[in-house]
């Protein structure tokens, strides 16, 4: 897959956009009682716990430029394409990757696709 070549100031603004997206996004369920995800924030990387205790990680991967996350069904990891961040084996988007494996996690269905 060909993707842009990013400077690195524009991937870490970027990769820091996506974790702040996923934060609102969880921040949101939770205050309007759709599900209590906490998430936990350490520099580049954001921890979503589920209800049941499992967890997912979403971490940037400066060196590669990539994003990672880390679920009970996988690694994953995607790069930026000029379209979104893809998945770097099978192309899929990273907010619909993530919006699977949240609702698989939570058994509830949660939708990240539309976060900004």
């Amino acid at each position: 897959m060909s993707a842009p070549t990013l400077q690195d100031t524009e991937y870490q603004a970027a990769a820091e956009r996506v974790l702040a997206a996923i934060e609102r996004q969880c921040d949101a369920w939770l205050q309007q009682g759709v599900i209590d995800i906490d998430t936990n924030r350490a520099g580049g990387l954001v921890e979503l716990e589920f209800p049941n205790g499992s967890k997912i990680v979403v971490n940037k991967q400066p060196p590669l430029h990539e994003i990672w996350l880390a679920a009970r069904n996988g690694g994953f990891h995607f790069k930026f394409s000029g379209q979104g961040w893809r998945d770097t084996r099978d192309g899929v988007d990273l907010f619909a990757r993530l919006s699977d494996e949240a609702s698989r996690q939570a058994g509830v269905a949660l939708d990240f696709r539309g976060t900004p």
